[in-house]
């Protein structure tokens, strides 16, 4: 056989001793290479275990934030309403007051006026009175010629006033 490869060909020495290069450089690939890289492979894969567990951490902790600022916006709003209805009722309850003291103040001025008018058309009975009665007293020394004294003054003026009718004056309204 003058064409057979010696790499074909079956030599059992040969064959022994590559078994045993073969399972020495595995045994030093195992205890050397291997071990260690399937120690980075392990902790690579515990670390990107973890990453996902707290990416699912983050993802739950971020859902329950967003369902309290959910309910937080819920209860601003509620709140919201509570202090624009307690808002109005305090703006109505401050229109009717003032409006029941702009009334009562409205009344109370209107009990003065009425007071000043009674007032003023009284001093003006009053007045008129006076006037009469020194009207009279003169028309009656013109018509005697002569002068009176207290008595007869006091009882011309009774006389004179009890005639007049005052009462159309004191029904002013």
């Amino acid at each position: 056989m003058l064409g057979a490869n010696p790499l074909i060909s079956v030599t059992p020495g040969l064959m022994i001793w590559t078994i045993v290069c073969f399972l020495i450089a595995l045994w030093v690939l195992k205890r050397y290479a291997f071990g260690p890289i399937q120690k980075l492979i392990d902790e690579r894969r515990e670390r990107i275990r973890q990453a996902l567990d707290e990416a699912d951490h983050a993802r739950a902790e971020a859902r329950q934030l967003l369902e309290e600022h959910r309910k937080l916006i819920g209860q601003a709003k509620s709140d919201a309403e509570g202090i624009l209805t307690e808002a109005r009722k305090v703006a109505e309850a401050n229109s009717r007051r003032m409006r029941e003291e702009t009334e009562a103040d409205r009344q109370r001025r209107l009990e003065d006026i009425r007071r000043q008018i009674e007032a003023e058309t009284r001093k003006a009975l009053e007045q008129i009175r006076a006037e009469v009665a020194d009207l009279s007293l003169i028309a009656a020394e013109k018509v005697t010629r002569r002068s009176l004294d207290d008595a007869d003054h006091r009882r011309l003026i009774e006389e004179a006033v009890g005639e007049l009718d005052f009462s159309v004056l004191e029904k002013v309204d």
